[in-house]
């Protein structure tokens, strides 16, 4: 009978298997399926995503503001052009993961022993990190283009 248990719990183990990784986000923990729910707002213009984006290059002035942040400091040369990361992570990838409250933290204090220096003493950044983080954001979201973005027109 112990083989038959084995037996019989091998097959109940692999349909469970298939069943399991769809739910395993969700049971695992609050943040993955925080991030559907962040991809979800983002492509609904109504949600709550931190930035406001028509035609995937024209952007409000917050998020234009934080694009110009990251030309102003070059962060390209480590994150990469299209924030597909070079020496530094692919932040189109991490800000999937990153809470708004991380991203503040990494990029006031750093991360020096990776390479990451810290921008407390910019005022560029501490004036405009949010914006950054808007702007980062809709790139990992893929709403914002890469490339130059441009101020929405303003509707007088």
């Amino acid at each position: 009978m112990p083989n038959q248990t084995a037996s019989t719990a091998a097959p109940a183990e692999k349909p469970a298997a298939p069943a399991e990784k769809p739910a395993v986000p969700a049971e695992k923990s609050a943040a993955p399926a925080e991030k559907q729910a962040v991809r979800t707002a983002a492509a609904s213009p109504s949600g709550p995503a931190p930035y406001v984006v028509k035609d995937g290059n024209k952007v409000d002035n917050k998020t234009l503001m934080g694009w110009r942040t990251w030309r102003a400091l070059a962060c390209e040369r480590c994150h990469g052009a299209e924030q597909e990361g070079l020496v530094g992570p692919p932040l189109v990838e991490s800000m999937k993961k990153l809470t708004k409250e991380e991203f503040h933290k990494t990029i006031l204090d750093g991360r020096p022993e990776k390479g990451m220096p810290p921008f407390s003493a910019s005022k560029m950044v501490t004036d405009n990190w949010e914006g950054l983080y808007a702007y980062l954001k809709g790139r990992s979201d893929g709403q914002i283009k890469p490339g130059h973005v441009y101020a929405l027109e303003s509707k007088k």
